[in-house]
């Protein structure tokens, strides 16, 4: 555990060394305050014996210029020890987020899977937000207070050894309850950062599914559950509070003993003649300062420990290694041909199969539609030849080329995907088509549009192509954003195409509308179409039928219907609906 707790030290210090410079002013500025701190602590001895017991009253008069002048000058010291020690906190933590969420989006869809969008959330904006306020009040207590505590203790042994061995007897009897005191603190905000992310998910799938729960009236349950995830982050953060709460009586505790002792040894010393009482009150004034100090130092201690919960579950994620990633020897695949061939492959979620032994063969411009039951494989064939997973056994190429010897960015380039899920950007709708091909220009997204069938729409709208749209494009009808979603493929120009349940959200005049965008999609380039409406796929090349993983039939729709099988039987279904 300590050489983990270390390891996460150094990895943290490794953020601080591009703002080194920004450190080094802090510390000077920080040397300055605890100067500050000690000359007032030495400068009680000659106010007691030189002024007040000699009756000097010529040095009267340069009291109040000395406490201005030592009050401007920590003045200015703090400036800038507080303002460049917290901007170099924060420019810290803003790297280690921008690392992270950099991290997060090389990592494959199998670790999405298993990981809740409410969990990454709170990694991201909670746990690193944990870092972000520990790492200001760290470095600001912890660089001021401690060079402030150095100078002090060689105040304490420069005025008098032997009062300074009695003050820090206790010291060494305050570092158990300190240390059993942070590692509880430590523990407790990483548990309590864990059912953050919990109430993070709570919140993204309320707001996400407003409509449903508006829909079954389901608000007194939903209220009910975040109030139980709500209840369990407090007694956890109760519980780092009751810790942190705890430190601060403890050290005073022991510094009484100290202060007591002092007070006891020293004036058994002034009453023998040993010391004087200007050199006394100067002792204890340098003692009392001392331990002001050492407390705040705890408090920092217990910072840095929920900074350390923290950081844990922050490189978790960090360490965390993509599933899908370029081999050593990948080479950037060309505008591809269109050739895609399935070679025996076999995949599973965790232990679950999905496809076995799975072959296919698809020639350039040809157009395959994979159809079956709820379960058969068919999005999951999209994702592997889009290489969101890689397969268990056999292999996917694209013009002969094995998946796992091209490089992600190349073959990302060469597939253009039309999701189930019509996914669009609180943007304008310019901005949305053009997310497939950043550099194109504006003529390019208006082509695009128009070949969606979609520039009749978008020209009423008021501010046309530059309308915004809403969070997730909710302003405008499904039919609406999914010609939006086939703009958005069509200025991609890939050559491979996916077309994942396009339709099955739309009733049957956006759908026909729909259909002309994907006829203008299609042409001339290789596409997978899964589809359960089967009236979609009718003209499809080759329709390759799935069930429990496995192909049971190939052919066309006439082909397929005179075989009969699962085939036919999904159409029949499909017939009877429709009648």
């Amino acid at each position: 555990m300590a050489e983990k707790t270390s390891q996460l030290y150094r990895r943290l210090l490794t953020y601080s060394r591009p703002h080194s410079a920004r450190i080094v002013l802090a510390i000077v500025g920080s040397i300055g305050v605890a100067g500050v701190d000690v000359a007032t602590a030495q400068l009680v001895r000659p106010l007691f014996d030189k002024i007040i017991a000699a009756g000097n009253y010529t040095l009267v008069n340069l009291v109040p210029f000395i406490i201005i002048g030592l009050a401007a000058f920590k003045g200015a010291s703090r400036y800038i020890q507080e303002y460049f020690i917290k901007t170099a906190g924060q420019l810290v933590v803003q790297d280690i987020r921008n690392d992270l969420y950099s991290h997060s989006m090389g990592l494959s869809m199998g670790y999405y899977s298993r990981t809740t969008t409410g969990n990454m959330m709170s990694r991201i904006l909670n746990d690193v937000g944990v870092l972000q306020r520990s790492a200001a009040d760290v470095l600001v207590e912890a660089v001021r207070e401690g060079f402030t505590l150095i100078g002090l203790t060689a105040s304490a042994f420069y005025s008098d050894w032997k009062l300074a061995s009695v003050a820090f007897l206790v010291l060494p009897a305050a570092v158990l309850p300190a240390s059993v005191l942070g590692r509880k603190i430590k523990d407790y905000t990483r548990r309590s950062q864990a059912t953050m992310g919990n109430l993070t998910g709570v919140l993204q799938e309320t707001f996400s599914g407003i409509k449903v729960i508006k829909a079954f009236g389901t608000e007194v349950e939903e209220n009910r559950r975040f109030r139980t995830e709500n209840l369990a982050f407090y007694r956890f953060l109760r519980k780092t509070l009751k810790y942190d709460s705890a430190s601060a009586p403890a050290i005073e505790l022991l510094a009484s003993l100290g202060i007591a002792g002092v007070a006891w040894y020293g004036l058994h010393r002034v009453l023998t003649g040993a010391i004087t009482q200007g050199e006394l009150f100067a002792f204890v004034a340098s003692v009392l300062m001392m331990y002001g100090p050492l407390k705040k130092l705890v408090k920092v201690s217990n910072s840095i420990q929920r900074s350390v919960g923290a950081a844990e579950r922050v490189f978790e994620v960090m360490d965390e290694i993509p599933d899908i990633a370029d081999a050593p020897d990948a080479r950037p695949l060309p505008r591809a041909r269109g050739e895609v061939s399935f070679e025996h492959v076999s995949f599973a979620y965790e232990r679950e199969p999905v496809l076995k032994d799975f072959s296919l063969q698809a020639r350039p411009g040809e157009a395959i539609a994979l159809v079956g039951p709820s379960g058969a494989g068919k999005s999951t064939i999209a994702g592997l030849l889009a290489r969101f997973y890689d397969p268990q056994e056999g292999a996917i190429r694209v013009d002969g080329e094995d998946l796992r010897r091209i490089t992600l960015a190349s073959l990302k380039s060469n597939i253009a995907l039309v999701d189930q899920e019509t996914f669009l950007f609180n943007d304008t709708i310019r901005n949305n088509i053009r997310y497939s091909r950043r550099g194109a220009s504006d003529a390019e997204v208006e082509e695009a549009g128009c070949l969606a069938y979609a520039d009749d729409f978008i020209r009423l709208l008021p501010n046309g192509y530059d309308t915004s749209i809403g969070d997730r494009g909710l302003r405008l009808s499904g039919g609406q954003r999914q010609r939006l979603c086939i703009a958005r493929a069509i200025l991609r120009d890939a050559p491979i195409l996916i077309l994942d349940e396009a339709t099955s959200a739309l009733d049957t005049e956006s759908e026909a509308m729909v259909q002309k965008a994907l006829a203008n999609l299609m042409r001339n380039r290789t596409t997978f179409v899964i589809a359960h409406r089967l009236s979609t796929i009718m003209h499809a090349d080759k329709i390759v039928v799935l069930e429990d993983g496995r192909i049971v039939q190939v052919g066309s729709h006439q082909e397929l219907l005179q075989q009969g099988g699962l085939y036919q039987k999904l159409y029949e279904m499909q017939f009877q609906d429709q009648r």
